[in-house]
């Protein structure tokens, strides 16, 4: 069984993130988590729809791509744009309210990557309602949700 142990990154103010081991190469990882249409099998916070994806197929830094998400039992699509894309390694994508959510794989050995996602609500107008709102903790529980999921697909 793969280390599932998520641990907690201080990425700086405004910023939530998590990191796990994962027993696979970064590449394997990453195609996963660069494809838009896998985003719905790699969720762990029950927000993205199983629904049709729109986008291509691999991201790359300025494509944009659209999801069906829910909260409170309400459905809705939302288009993201990426921001930053090193191929294998980084991949970022920005949501029209400002916040952008980030993947990092540092691959430690040929079968093992760390894997670190953000939540970086630092570029929004007025970041300390994401706090208001309980936003940093319950995209926290979800990131680790994600990564204990991811970790055990590869275990």
């Amino acid at each position: 069984m793969a280390d599932t142990t998520v641990t907690t990154v201080d990425s700086g103010p405004h910023k939530v993130s998590r990191r796990v081991a994962v027993n696979a190469p970064a590449a394997d990882i990453f195609g996963l988590v660069a494809n838009p249409h896998r985003h719905p099998e790699l969720d762990g916070s029950g927000t993205v729809r199983d629904t049709p994806v729109s986008g291509p197929d691999v991201l790359s830094r300025g494509a944009r791509f659209s999801v069906g998400m829910k909260q409170f039992g309400v459905p809705y699509k939302i288009t993201s744009t990426v921001t930053d894309f090193d191929d294998g390694k980084v991949v970022e994508w920005q949501h029209p309210m400002g916040h952008r959510w980030r993947w990092e794989l540092n691959e430690t050995s040929p079968t093992t990557t760390e894997v670190t996602e953000t939540f970086d609500y630092s570029t929004i107008k007025v970041p300390k309602i994401i706090e208001i709102l309980g936003y940093d903790k319950k995209n926290g529980a979800g990131i680790e949700s994600t990564l204990r999921g991811l970790a055990a697909r590869f275990a």
